[in-house]
Protein backbone atom coordinates (compact mmCIF):
# COMPACT_ATOMS: atom_id res chain seq x y z
CA UNK A 1 0.00 0.00 0.00
CA UNK A 2 1.19 3.58 -0.80
CA UNK A 3 1.44 6.38 1.75
CA UNK A 4 0.34 8.62 -0.86
CA UNK A 5 -2.28 7.26 -3.05
CA UNK A 6 -3.39 9.98 -5.89
CA UNK A 7 -0.60 11.41 -8.37
CA UNK A 8 -2.22 15.07 -9.15
CA UNK A 9 -0.79 17.07 -11.96
CA UNK A 10 -1.92 20.69 -13.62
CA UNK A 11 -0.83 23.48 -15.15
CA UNK A 12 -2.03 26.95 -13.65
CA UNK A 13 -1.86 30.17 -15.48
CA UNK A 14 -1.92 33.54 -13.54
CA UNK A 15 -0.08 36.39 -12.69
CA UNK A 16 2.64 37.12 -10.62
CA UNK A 17 3.21 33.11 -9.96
CA UNK A 18 5.64 32.40 -7.91
CA UNK A 19 6.93 28.95 -7.65
CA UNK A 20 9.13 29.23 -4.42
CA UNK A 21 6.04 31.05 -2.92
CA UNK A 22 3.74 27.67 -4.28
CA UNK A 23 6.30 25.08 -2.93
CA UNK A 24 6.55 26.16 0.44
CA UNK A 25 2.37 27.00 0.69
CA UNK A 26 2.45 22.93 -0.61
CA UNK A 27 5.23 22.04 2.11
CA UNK A 28 3.16 23.78 5.77
CA UNK A 29 -0.09 23.14 4.51
CA UNK A 30 -0.09 19.43 2.10
CA UNK A 31 0.87 16.26 3.54
CA UNK A 32 2.77 14.22 0.50
CA UNK A 33 5.55 13.73 -1.59
CA UNK A 34 7.44 14.04 -5.12
CA UNK A 35 6.92 18.06 -5.05
CA UNK A 36 7.74 19.39 -8.48
CA UNK A 37 6.44 23.12 -8.93
CA UNK A 38 8.47 24.81 -11.63
CA UNK A 39 7.23 27.52 -14.60
CA UNK A 40 7.41 31.44 -14.47
CA UNK A 41 5.24 34.20 -13.40
CA UNK A 42 2.53 33.14 -15.68
CA UNK A 43 2.67 29.65 -15.93
CA UNK A 44 3.43 26.33 -13.23
CA UNK A 45 3.35 22.98 -13.77
CA UNK A 46 2.26 20.84 -10.61
CA UNK A 47 3.14 17.50 -9.72
CA UNK A 48 2.58 15.75 -5.89
CA UNK A 49 1.81 12.55 -4.56
CA UNK A 50 -1.00 13.25 -1.51
CA UNK A 51 -4.12 11.55 -0.37
CA UNK A 52 -6.17 14.82 -0.82
CA UNK A 53 -5.79 15.84 -4.32
CA UNK A 54 -8.98 18.21 -3.73
CA UNK A 55 -7.21 20.49 -1.26
CA UNK A 56 -4.08 20.64 -3.80
CA UNK A 57 -6.75 21.47 -6.73
CA UNK A 58 -8.81 24.04 -4.57
CA UNK A 59 -5.67 25.98 -3.54
CA UNK A 60 -4.31 25.97 -7.05
CA UNK A 61 -7.57 27.50 -8.78
CA UNK A 62 -6.93 30.15 -6.05
CA UNK A 63 -3.80 31.44 -8.05
CA UNK A 64 -5.28 31.17 -11.15
CA UNK A 65 -7.11 29.48 -14.17
CA UNK A 66 -6.24 25.75 -13.63
CA UNK A 67 -5.93 23.12 -16.17
CA UNK A 68 -4.58 19.62 -17.90
CA UNK A 69 -5.75 18.49 -14.28
CA UNK A 70 -4.74 14.59 -13.86
CA UNK A 71 -5.22 12.95 -10.99
CA UNK A 72 -4.78 9.03 -11.14
CA UNK A 73 -4.88 6.60 -8.66
CA UNK A 74 -1.71 4.77 -8.10
CA UNK A 75 -2.45 2.14 -5.20
CA UNK A 76 -4.83 0.93 -8.67
CA UNK A 77 -2.36 1.37 -10.95
CA UNK A 78 0.47 -0.86 -9.04
CA UNK A 79 -2.54 -3.79 -8.99
CA UNK A 80 -2.26 -3.80 -12.41
CA UNK A 81 -5.86 -2.09 -12.93
CA UNK A 82 -6.38 1.41 -14.53
CA UNK A 83 -5.68 4.17 -12.57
Amino acid sequence: MLEFKYDTQLLIEGNNLDEDVISAYFTEHFKGDCLLAVGDDEMIKIHFHTNEPWKVLEYCASLGEIYDIVVEDMDRQSRGLKG
